[in-house]
């Protein structure tokens, strides 16, 4: 049996005034979603315990099949396996936004998408001015920031031997992503350890301040990266491999960290896409070409698309059906006629979480999913929607509970 899931980040979301009382989802023209959804069944699944963070991190955690409230420490951890960053037992990853702050409001958490290049130069000049503070050097540094992709990068916290981090489960910190337009000054982290990291964050707008790198940026007419952003902490998960619980071999199609890391704990290949980029101009033609590709040599192959979560994220509801109607078009349909050619297969389209349009953040609740292939009994639902979901008798109120329905496998 080849199974596939197709994973259009953040797409699950509220009627809009401005469709007509429709979700993006259902003004969108997806015909090879809403055939999965005629030859199989439509359901929900909540993928977000309401005492954890609503965001990817926890979501597409329990969309693989383990419960975050057991495993999720964290999302910068998940980032840090992605990019092979081994942390021992006693060590800390942030996540470290390069961000846009004008008048302490956040005017963008990704500093005009700022170029992976622009942030590895403003990261290092971070760095110089870190280990002065801190009283460290080059070559034995407990306190690192390591750049990743775009604004996207972290900070490595490595205590000295006998020394305990400043941290806990306790401290709080609140993603950028969530404070788009909104005033930062009450948001700034809590709790222990929390003193360490706003000084980091507040110093940072003088290391960033005339620096050649927003010069350049201001002269283009970009925003300039004002300072980092620091949240999204936690210590290394311990997950047992995927194929030890479920039995199959796996891969994962991605261009974010976050589900990179996931899937290197869980023991499962990625796949790198030439012309993936985590945003509204990502190939999805590539996606679904290397995806069926893939098929052939695994037992499961999931495909994440970013594109519809940022078109949220941004509040552009029309760039939200065009990226649901890229998926359809370039790799749900294909995939489909690919799978429609092989005996044994099964098809999962879900979103991992709500990306609201009106909040521009992520939310807890419930996203509506659809299966399709062998030895699912259709239904009556003949269009994948939130309406049809939110009707459906197939629920799963712990989300994690939808992968081993989905390959028919106990844990």
């Amino acid at each position: 049996m080849k199974y596939v899931i197709v994973i259009p980040d953040g797409c699950a979301d509220e009627p809009q005034e401005s469709l007509g009382g429709r979700t993006p989802l259902e003004a969108a023209d997806t015909p090879a979603m809403d055939q999965v959804a005629t030859a199989g069944v439509v359901g929900r699944a909540n993928h977000t315990p309401l005492h954890l963070t609503a965001g990817s991190a926890v979501a597409n955690m329990s969309l693989l099949g383990y419960d975050p409230v057991e495993n999720f420490t964290g999302r910068a951890p998940l980032e840090a396996a992605a990019q092979g960053i081994e942390l021992g037992d006693n060590d800390w990853c942030v996540r470290c936004n390069l961000v846009t702050i004008k008048d302490q409001i956040m005017r963008d958490f990704t500093a005009n998408h700022i170029s992976s290049e622009e942030a590895r130069r403003l990261l290092a000049t971070a760095q110089e001015n870190l280990d002065q503070w801190a009283g460290q050097n080059e070559d034995d540094r407990r306190i690192e920031l390591i750049p990743g992709v775009s604004y996207r990068n972290l900070m490595v916290y490595r205590p000295e031997a006998g020394e305990a981090a400043p941290f806990s489960v306790e401290t709080r910190t609140t993603p950028p992503h969530d404070l788009t337009d909104k005033a930062v000054a009450d948001n700034f982290p809590r709790g222990a350890g929390s003193q360490f990291l706003a000084e980091v964050m507040s110093r940072s707008m003088d290391w960033f301040e005339g620096h050649e790198v927003n010069l350049a940026r201001k002269e283009s007419g970009k925003l300039d990266a004002t300072n980092v952003w620091l949240w999204g902490l936690g210590q290394r998960p311990k997950l047992n491999s995927f194929a030890s619980v479920f039995g199959k071999k796996g891969a994962m199609i991605t261009a974010v960290d976050l589900l990179r890391g996931l899937a290197t704990l869980v023991g499962w290949d990625r796949i790198e896409v030439p012309g993936a980029t985590g945003y509204l101009d990502t190939d999805y033609e590539a996606k679904g070409a290397y995806g069926i590709k893939a098929v052939a040599d695994y037992d499961i192959v999931c495909i994440h698309v970013e594109a519809s979560d940022e078109a949220s994220h941004e509040g552009k509801v029309d760039k939200k059906i065009e990226a649901l109607e890229r998926i359809d078009e370039a790799i749900v349909a294909p995939m489909l006629e690919h799978l429609q050619t092989l005996d044994q297969w099964r098809l999962l389209v879900t979103p991992d979480h709500p990306t609201f349009i009106r909040t521009r953040t992520h939310s807890h609740g419930d996203v509506p999913f659809t299966i399709c292939g062998s030895g699912i009994e259709a239904d009556d639902y003949e269009t994948y929607s939130e309406t049809n979901a939110s009707v459906s008798t197939l629920a799963f109120d712990q989300g994690w509970d939808l992968m081993p329905h989905f390959i028919g496998s106990k844990r």
